[in-house]
Parts: structure tokens; sequence; C-alpha cells
């Protein structure tokens, strides 16, 4: 049960984001700039970052939304995002983007500088400024995601065909175009 008193029965943050539009709509806007805003790395890529920090928080929720949008983008679908989750270190990726998860998991575990080792790391497999810098907002704001999301005990959905109805919609609209109408006819 949510620690407030929702204005819809939609789960995660998206029950909170029709809630609040005045601030769900800037949420929405930096999510779809963080994670479907021409970048270096692909969309799924930045799920994927995105899914692990939310796995590492415990934030359920994002994590298994998050998971599935990267699975219905990476051509290893659901098994490769699992793999990650239980251990990028032996999952099938590039070295570049395992890298790149280490230095997320870095900003996930402490509000400090990330280690000039794991900066080496990543640029040893290819990771660039772009690279570096798009992973540390998304590990970043994931975390403030996650907080927002757990902090009010918000919901998780009623089945699991939720998340994969809402991958179907992020990747054909992103995160703000139709949001609380389509998200409220995949929750129904």
């Amino acid at each position: 049960m949510p620690h407030i008193a929702l204005n819809s029965d939609l789960p995660g943050i998206i029950g909170l984001m029709v809630h609040r539009p005045d601030t769900g709509g800037p949420l929405g806007d930096l999510a779809n700039a963080l994670l479907r805003a021409p970048s270096s790395l692909e969309p799924g890529e930045r799920e994927l970052i995105a899914a692990y920090v939310s796995r590492l928080n415990g934030t359920e929720f994002c994590a298994s939304s998050h998971g599935a949008f990267a699975a219905s983008q990476l051509a290893g679908g659901r098994e490769l995002v699992q793999d990650v989750l239980a251990d990028p270190g032996s999952a099938p990726i590039s070295g570049r983007l395992r890298a790149l998860l280490d230095v997320a998991a870095e900003v996930q575990s402490a509000a400090r500088p990330v280690s000039d080792r794991a900066i080496a790391a990543a640029r040893v497999e290819g990771a660039d400024d772009t690279d570096l810098h798009d992973t540390v907002l998304i590990a970043a704001a994931f975390c403030m995601y996650n907080r927002y999301v757990s902090g009010l005990a918000t919901e998780l959905p009623k089945n699991d065909e939720y998340y994969a109805q809402a991958a179907r919609r992020i990747v054909t609209d992103g995160y703000r175009a139709g949001a609380p109408t389509a998200i409220q006819e995949t929750a129904a």
C-alpha cells in the first residue's frame, strides 16, 4: 500500500507521475532525454544500465520495467537482461558495456567520484567521454527515481504482462507521448 493516497491505481512511478503531473512531466522528459534521445549508447544499452542500477537499489518496479524495455531492444532479449542483472561479469556483453556497468555500480554505491580504475577500464574498452557522461547521469538519475518509487512504497503491477505492454509503448512512443492514457489501458 503506497504511503500516500494516489489518484489512480497505476503501479510504480507511473502512478506517482499521473498523481503529480507538474513533477511527473519533467521526470518523464528527463527519462526520455537519458534513455531515448540520440547518444553514443544504444537505447537498449541505456535501458540496461537503468535496470542494473535499479536492481542494485532493490527497486523491483524499475528493474523489471527497464529490464523489459532493454530486452525489447537488445539482440539477446530477456535472457541477456537476466544474465546481466544476475552477474554482469559473466554475461555475454561487450567489454565496453561491462565496464560502463561497473561505472554505474560505483555511482549507485556512493556519492563520490568514480574511481580512476573504473574510468580507465572503460576507456580501454572503447568508452568515450559521452559514454561516461551518459552512464554516470543515467545511474545518478535512477538512484533518484528508485528512491522516489521505493520511498513512497508504490505498488507493483498486478501481472507481468504489464512490463511487456509498457515496453512496446516506450519503444514506439518514448516516455512522454500519451503515457497516462496508454499505461492506464495496459494496467487494466
